[in-house]
């Protein structure tokens, strides 16, 4: 999923209405063989080829439908889709992020799913990702997969350093981290500068980017000050890898964990299958997964994960065959094997089989999911990582103060919230 959030500001779409648009075909015959188009927005590299062995195996047991299976990188659906379906050429299915669901559904971009065709076996989803893929008490997506950030580790480094359990709080971390460097001469830990990776700080401190409940900007809140002050302390403890900003940081980061030239960092699960092919992690054993490090009010970390969406501007036949794709590309078994073979977590609990949790990465992150903290039902809440990214750069780069920059970040988030209030 986070091979870079998508920077795209939805809310500008908002007011536009995709219920009057029609898809790529028109009237509402039911009769006959129909192409659907499906927008997969997962790694080209290590997930999409079996998302395309899923689909010939749907294609065959539904003949009268056809799937045309196009590859958009996740950086680029967003707005992709915002513009398409605004012009009448939106795919009928797209696989979209969890934080955008809410906002494409208030645009009346997407159908809702609540019938039997896709959400047939909604019960054996887990409850809170159902809810996340709701907008003003109706479903919008089916949950695909799952994911939360956690502290990945490599076991036989920190061992060397003598930590033998994974640190409970930051100030542990940092002191961890001098005593790997010291003992391995390897990085302790590296940080990826992208605000989704910074979420965990705030939620350590009991607050988020905004109160939806309470209409309030909390970016340039005092406990968000006192989150990003603790990551610029981490940031500047003895023993962690120089801070990258470049365009190519989270390849370089996932790089040096892969390979054992840093010793941890925060992660989730859709790396999995990237880390096992790691010269660091041929025993796949050597992986450590743990709850992130806790702030002053605690741990948390995000919970994220991809809906299957279906598109309201196509017609009846596009609608009806884009929900039984929907049912089948996330029934028990397909996810099996998309857990199987891309190391992903299910989102339904009869998925989670003994083959399944045998996967070690699987294991490690599904005893998280129960932590993680559900994107608010604010359909421009993703595009708020934009403004708090933008400032987060400068804050870690030494550009700028925490308050001042989280106070530009606010004021940025305002402008997309109009009627919120700030701190």
């Amino acid at each position: 999923m986070r091979r870079g959030l998508a920077a795209a500001v939805v809310v500008a779409a908002l007011t536009i209405s995709a219920t009057a648009c029609s898809g790529g075909s028109s009237g509402s015959d039911t009769s006959g063989p129909v192409t659907i188009t499906w927008w997969d927005t997962s790694d080209a590299t290590n997930e999409a080829g079996t998302y395309k062995g899923l689909v010939a195996d749907f294609e065959k047991a539904n003949p009268a439908i056809k799937v045309e299976y196009v590859g958009v990188p996740f950086g680029d659906a967003q707005t992709k889709f915002q513009t398409a379906a605004g012009s009448k050429g939106a795919p009928d299915v797209l696989r979209a992020d969890v934080g955008w669901t809410s906002g494409f559904a208030k645009a009346g971009f997407l159908a809702p799913l609540d019938g039997p065709a896709a959400a047939a076996e909604s019960a054996k989803f887990k409850p809170n990702l159902i809810e996340q893929a709701k907008y003003e008490g109706k479903l919008y997506g089916v949950p695909q997969v799952t994911d939360t950030l956690a502290l990945m580790y490599n076991k036989e480094l920190f061992a060397t350093a003598g930590i033998t359990t994974a640190p409970a709080n930051w100030d542990e971390l940092k002191a961890g981290l001098t005593t790997v460097k010291e003992k391995t001469g390897v990085d302790g830990f590296a940080f990826n500068p992208q605000s989704y990776y910074a979420m965990p700080f705030l939620y350590g401190e009991g607050t988020d980017m905004v109160d939806a409940e309470r209409k309030q900007i909390t970016l340039n809140s005092p406990a968000a000050v006192k989150g990003i002050d603790t990551l610029n302390s981490v940031l500047a403890a003895p023993g962690i890898r120089k801070l990258d900003t470049t365009s190519n940081a989270y390849a370089n980061i996932m790089d040096a964990f892969n390979n054992g030239k840093v010793a941890s960092i925060i992660q989730g699960p859709w790396e999995n299958a990237n880390v096992f092919k790691g010269a660091a992690f041929k025993d796949k054993n050597n992986l450590g997964i743990a709850a992130l490090p806790a702030g002053s009010a605690g741990q948390g970390a995000p919970l994220g994960g991809h809906n299957l969406v279906a598109y309201a501007g196509s017609d009846a036949k596009h609608q009806e065959a884009s929900q039984k794709f929907i049912a089948f590309m996330t029934s028990a078994p397909s996810q099996v094997k998309a857990a199987l073979a891309n190391g992903t977590l299910p989102t339904r609990d009869d998925a989670y089989s003994a083959e399944v949790t045998a996967n070690a990465g699987i294991a490690g992150y599904s005893k998280l999911l129960a932590g993680g903290k559900p994107r608010q039902a604010l359909p421009e809440y993703s595009s708020l990582y934009t403004p708090f990214e933008t400032q987060l750069i400068k804050i870690v780069s030494n550009q700028e103060g925490t308050e001042a920059g989280l106070d530009k970040a606010a004021a940025e988030a305002k402008k997309l919230l109009p009627e919120f209030s700030t701190q």
